[in-house]
């Protein structure tokens, strides 16, 4: 049977997300929530003609007829009841105040003089009829749609439930997320270590990927290949977390003990292996709670591309984030990929005269080689190959 692709793997993945609870949060708590309620506008927006600049409101009319000096009938300040503007005299206007009543223009500040009580207003001044006025409904009308389930909530998401009234909104709950490194080889940042052993660097990578998407309750684990232990701490964390990720042990050596040990625990296999390169040993489950549990490779470049091709879309389908397509960028140099499989290759963005945004190839040593990726900014993903890809070719780009 054939490995699945790339987009097929991502499917699986998706089709077997069991969203997380919805909860209700203060309008203070919600930024990065993921909106599990739809929000419809409370008013008009703006909900009056709304003055866009300091100065005097006229009515267009009288500026038409030739008068170019107005007696100043009262001020119009922003919040304050509307009040009405005489035919050929005119109200001092602020910023954000109602447009009043009986006026259509609004002449700023810096082209009028005013004296005793009269604004003068400069001859050569363009006056037509709702200039500098925000009208009523230009933006929405009561009752459009404004945000949709599956939006996340970032600062121009939150001004608008606040405009539309709402102290809090239904959003779904945050994930607790584990992040387990399998391996007896790695030694933490600042122990001894020795000639044989490296560095414990993937959950820190990994932890940064989910951070910069949003994702704060990450909790982490370093685990032995001790088959063991690894079915002690994994039944732990099975019965706490949301979404478990897994890094190391899923192949198909001696001491990969990861999916023998999900599988006794109650996980069920979904998918196992990838038609990619790198990452072909990608494993991925279902919990006994019905989470998304995930097995990725150990080398640092695969693991960080698993993360961001398929954990990342998982997390998004739990919390009811609205997928977005990949990417498109062009490649900004020719590149030939090799393997018969499909190949994630990194690269740096760059600006090109003719092509804008462009991916320049920059591959890594291997799956291992980690230090290739510093400057990169993603990857692009390549169909099977032996194939030439000319500069020019557009591919989806996923961001690290």
């Amino acid at each position: 049977m054939p490995l699945p692709t790339p987009a097929e793997a991502e499917a699986l993945i998706r089709r077997h997300a069991q969203m997380l609870p919805v909860e209700s949060r203060p309008l203070a708590a919600l930024v990065g929530g993921v909106l599990a309620q739809s929000v419809r506008a409370e008013r008009d927006q703006p909900p009056f003609d709304r003055v866009t600049m300091d100065g005097i409101a006229v009515a267009s009319e009288a500026w038409r007829s030739g008068q170019r000096r107005f007696r100043i009938a009262g001020t119009q300040a922003a919040g304050a009841r509307p009040q009405g503007c005489p035919p050929d005299g005119c109200l001092e206007v602020m910023t954000g105040a109602v447009l009043p009543p009986g006026s259509d223009c609004v002449i700023p500040v810096e082209r009028i003089t005013v004296a005793d009580g009269w604004a003068e207003v400069d001859a050569e001044f363009p006056a037509e009829p709702f200039l500098n006025v925000h009208t009523r409904g230009l933006d929405c009308r009561e009752g459009d749609m404004l945000l949709a389930r599956g939006t996340r909530l970032g600062p121009p998401e939150l001004a608008v439930l606040a405009s539309a009234g709402l102290p809090r909104a239904n959003v779904r709950a945050e994930p607790r997320i584990l992040i387990v490194a399998t391996g007896d080889e790695l030694v933490e940042p600042g122990e001894p270590i020795e000639a044989w052993q490296v560095r414990h660097s993937n959950s820190y990578a990994l932890r940064g990927a989910l951070a910069l998407r949003g994702y704060h309750r990450v909790a982490e684990e370093h685990l032995p290949d001790d088959p063991g232990v690894l079915r002690e701490r994994l039944a732990q964390h099975l019965a706490t977390y949301d979404a478990l990720v897994l890094s190391g042990g899923v192949s198909m050596g001696r001491f990969d003990h990861v999916p023998s040990t999900l599988r006794d625990l109650g996980v069920k296999e979904v998918l196992h292996r990838v038609a990619q390169r790198p990452g072909k040993p990608l494993w991925f489950g279902v919990g006994p709670l019905g989470q998304p549990v995930f097995g990725l490779p150990g080398n640092p470049v695969s693991a960080l591309v698993c993360l961001v091709r398929y954990v990342v879309p998982g997390l998004q389908a739990i919390t009811g984030l609205a997928p977005r397509p990949a990417e498109p960028v062009a490649l900004g140099a020719p590149f030939r990929a090799k393997p018969a499989l499909w190949y994630f290759l990194p690269v740096q963005l760059d600006s090109s005269p003719n092509l804008g945004t462009v991916a320049l190839p920059k591959p890594t040593r291997g799956s291992g080689d980690f230090i290739s990726l510093l400057g990169t900014d993603g990857f692009v993903e390549l169909p099977p190959g032996p194939a030439d890809f000319a500069a020019g070719y557009v591919a989806p780009f996923y961001r690290w």
